[in-house]
């Protein structure tokens, strides 16, 4: 937002995919994610003095856009850190254009910065350009785009965080009932990934049953859209027929909840992934059909890309294909927790 590359993450190998599956399948959610938000909390994270400089560097930096909390935030971690480390950041927001991100993919590729960021994005459309930057000779980085042209993506865990999401939907509807799934942009890996995931837990939960067609969610817009789409169904669909709304990411979820809120929908639940302050703030609340949404850590993600950048141009060779950020798992037991572990304790 993935290749063969990817591999799950071993830093805390007491938590392993198959004892979260268990935890879930014996309904011990709550328990799980203090236990993932302590984990999150307890993963090292390198001192300045670790991290080699960026003095008399230029790094390129292209996102696909920043109109949401997660892009905005990993850009600002990327373009804050390449400062912090003394480098020069020509940072370029391509404003959800595909046209426009590679005319600016161009444009970095003409400037022959040190090193080239490239977060989100369509992969399909994206990979020849990705590929050009590495003809041209400069060193490529990846931020939620699995690419095989590029040195290094740092992410999430998406295989890990689709799973976590399904089973806490699972676990809620104890196995059985109808959902809504919005899949607009499965050309996004990341997209991909949970959604993938998603259809894997439910292979073994044959009493869970998507709603078809599946909604596509669009951009601009998203809210709006969600809410109109949801509304109309929820008419549709009369009470104890829809049990929950399945989104990739969490502003589908905003307008998905207050469609639901607003029809005094109870017993439908939404979920999500991202974790925008508004997101874990519906969460929080009792009242909201928000039941869950698996947040990120996008500032750390862009930091950490540039970090790897860093370290790389002082001839660090070692780095693995993927380098994962932990990610929380918020619910209605945890939200308020979780809020202060992300830092959106005072986020507007």
């Amino acid at each position: 937002m993935q290749n063969n590359n990817f591999k799950h993450s071993k830093a805390h190998p007491a938590v392993t995919r198959k004892s979260i599956a268990r935890a879930f399948a014996r309904g011990f959610a709550g328990a799980l994610a203090g236990l993932l938000a302590s984990v999150a909390l307890a993963a090292p994270a390198p001192t300045p003095d670790e991290i080699p400089s960026l003095k008399g560097k230029r790094i390129g930096i292209t996102v696909a856009g920043t109109e949401h909390y997660w892009d905005l935030k990993a850009y600002q971690g990327q373009i804050d850190e390449v400062k912090r480390l003394g480098g020069t950041p020509i940072a370029l927001d391509g404003g959800r254009k595909d046209a426009q991100q590679i005319a600016q993919i161009q444009t970095l590729i003409a400037q022959k910065p040190d090193a080239i960021i490239e977060q989100l994005g369509t992969s399909s459309v994206l990979e020849p350009w990705l590929q050009k930057i590495r003809a041209a000779g400069i060193p490529l980085f990846t931020v939620d785009t699995a690419s095989p042209s590029s040195i290094n993506v740092t992410t999430s865990d998406n295989f890990f965080i689709g799973e976590q999401l399904a089973l806490k939907l699972v676990n809620d509807l104890h196995g059985e009932g109808n959902i809504l799934v919005f899949n607009g942009f499965y050309g996004v890996p990341v997209v991909a990934m949970r959604y993938d995931q998603l259809r894997t837990v439910l292979k073994w939960y044959p009493k869970i049953k998507i709603i078809q067609p599946e909604l596509r969610d669009v951009v601009p817009n998203t809210v709006q859209d969600s809410y109109a789409q949801v509304s109309q169904l929820l008419n549709k669909y009369p009470k104890g027929t829809v049990q929950a709304i399945w989104a990739a990411w969490d502003v589908p979820q905003i307008g998905a909840t207050q469609a639901v809120d607003a029809a005094h929908r109870t017993e439908v639940k939404t979920y999500a992934v991202d974790g925008s302050p508004d997101v874990v703030a519906l969460v929080n609340n009792p009242q909201s059909s928000a039941a869950a949404v698996v947040a990120q850590q996008p500032y750390l993600i862009g930091k950490t890309a540039v970090d790897n950048v860093a370290r790389y141009l002082n001839g660090d060779r070692s780095l693995p294909p993927a380098t994962y950020v932990p990610a929380i798992l918020v619910t209605k037991d945890n939200a308020a927790d979780a809020s202060k572990t992300l830092g959106q304790a005072d986020a507007k």
